[in-house]
């Protein structure tokens, strides 16, 4: 098992959509695919600092994701928004402070997060609960973060990014060079400021066409041809993309990232 992930390493563990590819019930080319490039769990990364492994959102595949990877714990985890596909799973955790002497796992998200943690995981939190835990319960110290406020977690600072997810403001994060902004749609000009510079940028790129929350492939491009990143891996990629196509048509410092994708040195 993997204990400690070496500091400046990154591992996508999941970089498919809500759905996940393949699609319950679906049918095409990709969603039937052998390629196992083509098999997306839902979105995650986690990253080494140096006091420990950080994990970004807890998708509801986590478990599965963990245990392919054969990784054993996140010491700390940040949220980007709560939907469930980020979210959901987060009960899951209970094994990392099992594994660590029964610490607690600090967790760092927005108001709007920690609302609908406290009210989706409510028994997490319940005094008779955390008394008495029967089956087990993650252990979790809330920990409010903002947009543009740089905090330290694990030794490494981190600058939560405000961008919009369709009407939702959600948070990107930056991490010295490299940048994660899943799920966007729009770019405020004052964290395009903040995107400059970057060796590496993470970016949520759904599908060839427009979406009405998510940014599809011309809109990303545009990005990227703005912030001129070194180079650039797509994530959240629904079942219109084709890895082996997408690759083809892309330049060679823009690529879609695949489950289990290993980046050294990347921050």
């Amino acid at each position: 098992m993997i204990e400690k992930i070496p500091v400046g390493d990154l591992i996508f563990l999941g970089t498919g959509t809500s759905h996940g590819v393949p699609m319950i019930g679906c049918e095409c080319s990709v969603c039937q695919s052998t390629n196992p490039k083509n098999k997306r769990t839902r979105s995650s990364v986690i990253l080494g600092f140096p006091e420990g492994n950080l994990l970004i959102d807890t998708s509801p595949d986590l478990r599965g994701q963990f245990l392919r990877e054969r990784l054993l714990a996140a010491d700390s985890i940040l949220f980007t928004h709560p939907h469930v596909d980020h979210l959901f799973g987060l009960d899951d955790t209970r094994r990392f402070s099992a594994l660590n002497g029964g610490k607690n796992v600090e967790v760092y998200c927005s108001e709007h997060v920690e609302r609908e943690i406290r009210t989706k995981f409510a028994y997490v939190f319940d005094p008779l609960v955390q008394k008495y835990p029967a089956g087990g319960i993650p252990k979790l110290t809330l920990i409010r973060i903002q947009a543009e406020k740089e905090f330290q977690v694990l030794g490494k600072k981190v600058l939560p990014l405000k961008i919009k997810h369709g009407m939702m403001e959600i948070l990107g994060f930056r991490i010295g060079n490299l940048a994660y902004c899943t799920d966007a749609k729009t770019i405020p000009e004052e964290t395009i400021e903040q995107l400059y510079g970057l060796e590496t940028f993470i970016v949520g790129c759904l599908r060839y066409d427009p979406h009405p929350t998510h940014m599809g492939l011309s809109e990303v491009l545009e990005l990227v041809e703005r912030i001129k990143p070194k180079r650039v891996f797509f994530t959240h990629i629904g079942h219109g993309f084709d890895h082996e196509n997408i690759s083809s048509e892309l330049p060679a410092n823009i690529q879609p990232a695949f489950d289990g994708l290993y980046l050294r040195n990347c921050f």
